[in-house]
């Protein structure tokens, strides 16, 4: 029996329907996979931002914290300078911590012995085996860029770093500034005279590991002046900063 041809209009019809409504399926299909691991991979992102935050956050932190308990440490020893010393003019003693004060950039920390990751963490580290600030020869300080020495590529010729330690001040005045490869050694060989060298990675705002290093050079122009016992309060901390 043959099919009339309304029957076959209406056969070729739905057999259109279907064969249309199985090739729109598939690209649906597809997008919904697609949208479903794009849904997925933000999720993801966002749970490793998160994660990263929550670990710079952490680093701000302990930086902000031991910094400030530094700060109150010193505080309080030159508050027991005070009250012990029965002459005002004895300088007080600071149990081997050191301050450094740079106006310029507004800045006033603590320093830490050392220069390894767990001492930078905490301040600007004294490269052991130099001699401390305030001594004879070449002292070198270090300190990354995104936190302690961001600001100090704004230093220039003429401006001045305060280092107070062993209850004594020692002015220093920048003499130099320049970029060296990070196996350049002789920023911090010894010199015949008082200096201070600072040190922090560069560009200061490379984002990675920096390939190159920013010092600053300072010399002793004033030296071995009794501290002042009502040492202010710092005026910048590390919370809210940014190798």
């Amino acid at each position: 029996m043959f099919a009339s041809e309304d029957q076959m209009i209406h056969f070729d019809k739905d057999r259109v329907h279907r064969l249309i409504t199985q090739v729109r399926g598939l690209p649906r299909n597809d997008r919904l996979k697609q949208l479903i691991a794009r849904q997925k991979l933000s999720l993801l992102l966002m749970i490793v931002g998160l994660g990263l935050l929550a670990y710079v956050g952490h680093e701000y932190w302990t930086m902000h914290t031991e910094q400030q308990a530094l700060q109150q440490r010193w505080q309080a020893q030159q508050h027991v300078g005070v009250v012990s010393s029965p002459a005002p003019a004895m300088a007080s003693k600071d149990d081997g911590l050191t301050r450094v004060s740079i106006p310029k950039i507004n800045l006033d920390l603590i320093v830490v012995e050392g220069t390894n990751h767990k001492a930078l963490r905490l301040g600007p580290g004294h490269l052991k085996n130099t001699p401390l600030p305030g001594e004879s020869g070449n002292s070198v300080i270090s300190a990354h860029r995104d936190t302690f020495f961001r600001h100090i590529y704004e230093l220039a010729k003429g401006d001045e770093i305060q280092v107070r330690r062993d209850g004594r001040t020692y002015t220093f005045q920048v003499i130099g500034k320049k970029i060296v490869e990070p196996d350049d050694l002789s920023v911090v060989k010894n010199t015949s005279d008082t200096r201070l060298t600072l040190i922090t990675c560069y560009p200061i705002y490379y984002i990675g590991p920096a390939p190159q290093r920013l010092i600053v050079t300072a010399r002793l122009i004033e030296g071995a002046q009794p501290s002042s016992q009502s040492a202010g309060t710092p005026t910048r901390t590390v919370a809210g900063q940014g190798s």
